[in-house]
């Protein structure tokens, strides 16, 4: 059995709660880690402050070779960590390569972006008691960081909260998801041989009141959550006066125009629609497509759908998994059977087999329905047809609670311009479905989506706190 100690301020250690994380493919146990304690995350705590200082004195060129160090052997090793990252979550071997891929870059463009924090010089002299004053206003590091990241990108998440982090001079404790833990304790072993300070990252698995600890203490300067809104906004209520990050998931939709031609674009919507099984943020949920192409591209869609290869996450050629666990493929079981008795139309898939649940595409849905209301977090989608104008298109995809990402396909400059101008989300994705993220964009949402931004500058300038000199 492989063991993996949990990263308090520096030390490997266990505690007396064992936790047992399964391989999600197979169900079997695979590797045995701890939970901390409360007294362990008070040690980590403790050994935050007492670096703090030394963190914040980090020169640019000491955090960019530590980040640069992190980026290379990310990389080096990624056929390993993909296996793991692979094993602990069901994500197929190809996305999970990648995922390993897009860690090492947000590490890297984390070592870039430390040698660019901002400084500002100006003038004071726009009202008459200013003259002869200049100000220079600095960025300081805000303090203590704690991290909530979710299981669905168990690395990358992860990473963009610690690489900022380290970028900003601040010393972060994550909470990585207890179903799968075992990438971010992968990523512990390489800060480890980093000459950062310890007690500067701890990687601390914790059960949900202990980590509820993170939320509370007064301690910690910013809290940075990603996962559900039902979780997230109460955090807000409870995180006192410390500075908050939701990124809290969507329903994403996708608009398809009269310009575009199909068969240029159906793999990428299959993929948006499909990758992870649904289980990601920016998922594509919800298709809607004018009413030129809506047969044609229902046709499309299912033929492709049919050609998924489903199987063991680890074999290179599988596309499609198991999900997290059997109870989160029964919720998307029973939204789905409901939308059907509430009068949507199952064009495929509607299946499940223990923690697998087939692509699914639903038809005849309304915004009432779960499946298109809600965010589904499973491989299923909606396709609905749009009346002939793009103001109606829009019209559907603010018709949502939430507003994270969504994809237009278009082929008309004024068609892109109205989407950008009036869809209510925090990134609009031309030409392509929602379900892409570059590490360095800001990324967020706005509605039931969340509070702030992610995307290593963005996250490092929620890290700082501007100081003024007047002189």
């Amino acid at each position: 059995m492989i063991e993996y100690k949990i990263y308090c301020a520096g030390k490997f250690i266990s505690s007396s709660k064992k936790l047992e994380v399964t391989n999600k493919y197979s169900q079997e146990v695979y590797a045995t880690t701890y939970l901390a304690d409360k007294e362990i995350l008070e040690q980590a705590i403790k050994e935050a402050s007492v670096v703090k200082e030394s963190c914040k004195k980090l020169s640019s060129h000491e955090k960019f070779i530590a980040l640069k160090f992190i980026a290379e052997e990310l990389e080096k090793n990624k056929e390993h960590l993909a296996k793991v990252l692979c094993i602990e979550s069901a994500k197929p071997i190809r996305y999970a390569i990648s995922e390993i891929e897009r860690a090492a870059q947000t590490f890297l463009i984390a070592a870039e972006e430390c040698k660019r924090l901002p400084k500002e010089y100006m003038s004071l002299d726009w009202t008459p008691n200013g003259k002869g004053k200049e100000g220079i206003v600095n960025y300081f590091p805000i303090g203590l960081v704690a991290g909530i990241s979710p299981f669905n990108f168990p690395l990358n998440l992860a990473v963009h909260k610690i690489a900022p982090a380290i970028a900003a001079g601040c010393p972060i404790i994550l909470k990585p998801a207890s179903s799968t833990p075992l990438s971010t304790l992968e990523l512990a072993k390489i800060i480890d041989k980093t000459n950062l300070p310890k007690g500067m990252v701890s990687i601390l698995p914790m059960d949900r009141v202990t980590g509820n600890l993170l939320v509370t203490d007064e301690r910690f300067n910013l809290l940075s959550f990603t996962g559900s809104p039902a979780v997230g906004w109460p955090m807000k209520a409870q995180c006192g006066k410390k500075k908050i990050v939701l990124e809290l998931g969507g329903n994403a939709g996708v608009i398809i125009s009269e310009s575009v031609n199909l068969n240029d674009i159906i793999n990428k919507c299959v993929g948006g629609a499909f990758a992870y099984s649904g289980q990601i943020c920016i998922h594509a949920q919800c298709f809607f497509v004018h009413p030129k192409h809506y047969d044609a591209f229902l046709t499309l869609l299912k033929t492709e759908v049919e050609k998924l290869i489903i199987g063991d996450p680890l074999i290179p050629k599988t596309q499609l998994s198991n999900m997290i666990d059997e109870a989160n493929s029964i919720r998307v079981e029973g939204w789905v059977n409901e939308a059907i008795e509430q009068g949507a139309k199952l064009i495929i898939g509607g299946k499940r087999n223990g923690a697998f649940y087939e692509a699914t595409i639903l038809t005849n849905t309304s915004s009432a329905m779960k499946v298109s209301s809600e965010e589904i977090f499973g491989p299923v989608i909606c396709v609905e047809k749009y009346d002939d104008t793009i103001e109606d298109a829009v019209k559907k995809i603010n018709d949502s609670k939430f507003g994270l990402q969504c994809g237009v396909f278009t082929d008309s400059v004024s068609e892109l311009d109205y989407c950008f101008e009036t869809i209510e989300v925090g990134g609009v994705i031309h030409n392509d479905v929602p379900t892409i993220r570059f590490d360095q964009m800001p990324y967020g949402g706005i509605k039931e989506s969340g509070l702030g931004r992610e995307g290593v500058k963005y996250a490092i300038m929620d890290m700082l706190e501007a100081k003024v000199l007047v002189k």
